[in-house]
């Protein structure tokens, strides 16, 4: 969520004050550029949500349950019915993964609902207007496609582990050759058989691009739509027509982003249960 910018901000007005706050916080090493800010952020919010459901699972009781445990346990329903519905192994590890991908993206996604100008005002009330100009703070890492493609990238390496323990290596192997064309003569099976790899490799690197470009683009759009509103009535007469249209997003903000957690976390389940099913 945006605030009116600051004059000055960036130097160059809306343009300015939109690419500030979409440059991120990097630091160099040996291996590349690492946006801090995302990391660091993911990385809290994951923690808070293992605290947040380890702290409700630990105070269950079989009695009536308070509201804090009510909706921890329609959450926790929800996502297992999911599961259920879809895949239809051993559901013991992937429906605690469900449950920590939809609440940890959930988490993620709440932050773009949070003005954005609170760290440069924050930075600007400590250190002073210049410091605050070359000090850069995302905090929504799902508006970063670093953090959407290490995720998908992470369902992706389970959809290849599940996929060679449902088959085996030889099994998912020969598969990748002989699926989905199908052919009887050793002749035709050798024809088919690059025709099939093409295929096959299309369709397992589609899965993560799709899982993390959805995500990210979803998020980045919505991110970008609160820093025009900001920036279009950013003055003393356009203010409260601001705070209206600001309001508005948000609360049609909510619902994609609780939809775009909800359909990473459906989409890496059919992945994962795809990976089960021979051709």
């Amino acid at each position: 969520m945006g605030l009116a910018p600051e004059s000055g901000e960036g130097g160059d007005g809306l343009t300015g004050y939109i690419v500030h706050h979409l440059t991120h916080n990097t630091k160099q090493f040996a291996f590349g550029t690492v946006h801090m800010d995302s990391w660091i952020v993911a990385l809290a919010l994951g923690l808070l949500s293992c605290l947040w459901l380890w702290y409700y699972a630990r105070k269950a009781t079989s009695g009536v349950p308070g509201k804090g445990q009510a909706f921890v346990e329609l959450v926790v329903e929800f996502v297992d019915s999911q599961v259920k519905d879809t895949f239809h192994g051993d559901r013991r590890f992937i429906a605690p993964l469900a449950l920590t991908i939809f609440v940890w993206v959930v988490f993620m996604n709440t932050m773009d609902l949070l003005p954005l100008d609170i760290p440069s005002a924050a930075v600007q009330a400590v250190a002073g207007t210049e410091v605050m100009h070359h000090t850069y703070l995302r905090w929504v890492p799902t508006a970063d496609v670093n953090t959407t493609f290490a995720m998908s990238i992470t369902v992706f390496l389970l959809i290849i582990y599940y996929s060679i323990k449902a088959k085996g290596g030889w099994g998912f192997t020969k598969e990748l050759f002989t699926a989905p064309f199908h052919a009887e003569g050793m002749v035709a099976k050798i024809v088919l058989a690059i025709p099939n790899l093409f295929l096959n490799l299309v369709e397992y690197l589609s899965k993560p691009v799709s899982l993390g470009m959805r995500l990210f683009g979803n998020m980045y759009a919505g991110e970008l739509v609160f820093m025009l509103i900001a920036g279009l009535f950013a003055s003393w007469v356009t203010f409260i027509p601001g705070v209206i249209f600001n309001s508005v997003w948000a609360i049609f903000h909510i619902l994609i982003i609780l939809l775009q957690a909800f359909i990473f976390m459906v989409l890496t389940v059919v992945y994962l249960a795809m990976a089960h099913e021979h051709h």
